[in-house]
Formats: structure tokens, C-alpha cells, sequence
């Protein structure tokens, strides 16, 4: 997708990701090692989570992933990149066995006043579960070569 492939109100549709513990537990050692995200027991005296459950951080790469896979099975994608995310929100966690699946609605699009080659392109994103609850949403604004 280009830059002039985007409009404000168009809503994108993709994604499926299905968690897996394996998946979870290496994330979490990896990046994020707290015990509700390692340890059964742990997980399952927290009373937020009740049993192991992903990181924030790593709902919000499988996320990404789903967002990079849409984009290059759109067209290739012309991404080059973003400067951050606003209102990153967990709003519910994320287990093993979950399916994961992407909403994008564009709520602003700007071609660049000083590189004409590009645009700006802001989006609110919502990661949703197999039950159709928001797990994960943020704002961003990402830049796209136009045509």
C-alpha cells in the first residue's frame, strides 16, 4: 500500500494469530520476564490475570506482525516507518489458545509539505480476541511512499 492508498473513515480488516504458550513463555523470558507470565502458579494467584497470560509487549508485536503481513499482501507495502504510537492501551489479557485478529481505522492522512515522496498516515488500531473483545489499542502515525 502507498500513501494514496489511504483515506480517513477507511477501516482495514486482517489478521489471524493464534497465541501459543510456547510463543508466550519465550517471549516473556526473553523480554518481560514477570512471574505471571512465566510461571503457572504465579499466573494463577495474580487476580488480574487468573492464569499465564502474554505480555502487553508481546500482544503488541504479534500485532505488528499481523499489520507488516496485511500491508506486504496488500500491494508489498511502502512503510517507512513511524515516529511512536500514542495511547497505547492493554484493555484485556491475552492467554494461550487465543486468535488474534486487527482492526485499522485511518483518522487522518498528510502528504509531507517538505518531502513530497511521502505521507503521513495516522491510524487507530484495536487487536481483538476469538470472542470479539478489544484486547489492545493505540494510535499511530506511520510513513508511506506515494505513488
Amino acid at each position: 500500500m502507498t500513501f494514496d492508498d489511504f483515506a480517513v473513515g477507511q477501516v482495514a480488516r486482517f489478521g489471524r494469530y493464534e497465541v501459543t504458550r510456547e510463543e508466550v513463555l519465550a517471549f516473556a523470558a526473553a523480554y518481560d520476564p514477570q512471574p505471571f507470565h512465566l510461571d503457572d502458579a504465579a499466573a494463577a494467584a495474580s487476580p488480574i490475570f487468573g492464569r499465564l497470560a502474554a505480555s502487553g509487549w508481546h500482544t503488541a508485536a504479534m500485532t505488528m506482525r499481523m499489520m507488516v503481513d496485511h500491508w506486504q499482501a496488500t500491494g508489498g507495502g511502502t512503510s517507512m516507518g513511524s515516529p511512536g504510537l500514542d495511547e497505547l492501551r492493554w484493555l484485556r489479557p491475552v492467554y494461550p489458545g487465543d486468535v488474534l485478529r486487527v482492526e485499522a481505522e485511518v483518522i487522518a492522512v498528510k502528504p509531507s509539505a517538505s518531502k513530497p515522496d511521502r505521507g503521513a498516515v495516522t491510524s487507530r488500531t484495536t487487536t481483538f480476541n476469538q470472542d470479539d473483545q478489544p484486547v489492545l489499542s493505540f494510535v499511530a502515525t506511520s510513513f508511506f511512499a506515494r505513488r
